[in-house]
Formats: structure tokens, sequence, C-alpha cells
């Protein structure tokens, strides 16, 4: 018996192959669709985010603007206070008035004048001469500075603030900050010493804590590969050095 049950239809390849394109098209088309709704939520998620940090950091500025001018009126009344024979008193007020003045008002900007920084330096020396007795020798020594040279405020204070912080308290020698500052072709050289006395490792440690550790991070952000900084921690000195690039 040459009869045959079953009958198969000849395969057409061509249409097989559109098909099996036809559905893998499909496949990959919903794929992709669902990725990119995927990614446009967490898209428009991140953007919310930053809006509403953006939205906290207006408000903080505007706390920031209010703020100062109630500091600065209780300053004036305290000042006000202060018996005028007490001149002392009364000029220390001023001279802190005048740091808080510049940190609040001028450091606002990304870059401020570089002869306006190093006022802000000096009376900032200043400032701390009056908290320290007359053990102390303070030496500034600012040499020719180029006009029109722009720094990133409230970088050198750092190093300044930690002379005076880890400074030596010798009874009988000297105890000296060294600071010398000046510009050539656009670079500002800059080199702070302090005595110091034997100290223990953990007080080192705090002499490299976290006012040097948010310098070097400014700087990085700031002046990538253009500016040196080092630091000196001998048994009877602490030296640093920073140069910087502000061409």
């Amino acid at each position: 018996m040459n009869g045959h049950f079953f009958h198969t239809a000849p395969v057409d390849l061509s249409t097989l192959y559109l098909n099996s394109v036809t559905n893998i098209s499909l496949w990959v088309l919903i794929i992709t669709l669902g990725k990119m709704l995927i990614d446009s939520k967490q898209t428009q998620q991140q953007l919310e985010l930053l809006e509403k940090e953006r939205i906290k950091n207006e408000l903080d500025y505007l706390k920031a603007q209010i703020n100062p001018h109630a500091l600065f009126n209780s300053l004036n009344t305290i000042y006000g206070h202060i018996d005028k024979g007490n001149q002392t008193a009364r000029n220390t007020l001023l001279q802190f008035s005048e740091l808080l003045r510049y940190q609040l008002y001028d450091c606002g900007a990304e870059k401020v004048n570089l002869e306006k920084e190093i006022a802000y330096i000096k009376n900032y020396i200043l400032f701390q001469r009056l908290r320290k007795d007359d053990q102390l020798t303070v030496s500034l020594d600012i040499k020719e500075i180029e006009p029109d040279l722009n720094i990133a405020p409230l970088l050198l204070v750092v190093l300044i603030e930690n002379a005076f912080k880890f400074v030596s308290n010798f009874s009988d020698k000297e105890n000296k900050i060294t600071i010398n500052l000046f510009t050539k072709d656009g670079f500002l050289y800059s080199s702070i010493i302090n005595t110091k006395e034997l100290q223990e490792p953990s007080t080192v440690k705090d002499a490299n804590g976290i006012g040097i550790t948010n310098l070097k991070r400014r700087l990085e952000l700031l002046y990538p590969d253009k500016y040196d900084f080092t630091s000196t921690n001998s048994n009877d000195l602490y030296v640093t050095n920073l140069n910087i690039n502000l061409s």
C-alpha cells in the first residue's frame, strides 16, 4: 500500500525567515521601549532631585543674605556697649567685623583679586596677634605682587591659621611665624613657617587635619595641574609651601 497518511506542505524559507526577523524585531522593540521608559523615569527622578537641591541651595543663599545683616547689627550693638576707654576691645571688634565682612560678602565669588585677599590676610594676622602674647614674633614679607591677578578666596589663610594654631609656646626661646608671599610671571609663591614643640603623634596628625585635607581638595578642583603643595614637619619647624599658577 503506497498511500501516505501525512502530507507536508513545502516550507517557504523566505516566509519563515521574514516571520523570524519580524518576531525578533518586535521583541527588540518592546525591550528597547521598556528600557527607554525605565531610563526616562530614572532621569526624571534625578532631575526632580536636582531641582529640590537647587531650591534648597537658593533658600540657604537667601538665608545667608539675611543673617549677616542681623549679625552686623549685633556687632554694632556690642561695639556701642564697650566703654570708650577700652580702645583695645573696640579695635579688636572692628577687626573681627572686617574679617567677617570679607568672608560673608567678598568670598561669594569664585575668584577675588589677589591684592584684596592679601589685605584680608593682613587683617587676619593682626587679629590673631591680639590673641597671642608678646613672646610670639610674626614676620610677614610680601614682595612685589603683580596687578590684576585673581585667586580663589581663603586658600592661604588655611595655612596661616594652622601656623597660629600649632606655633610653639616656649618660655626660654623664640616662638616665630614667618610668612613669605610674592608673584612672578603669573605664579603665586607662598611659604609659611612656624616654630613648634616636639609633639605627640596625635598632635602631628591634627596639624594635617581637616583644614589641610579640604585645602588640598579645593586645589585639585580649582587648579588641577596648576599648583604645587608641600609640607615638612621636623622636630622644631613646620613648613608649608604653596605655589599656584594664577595666569
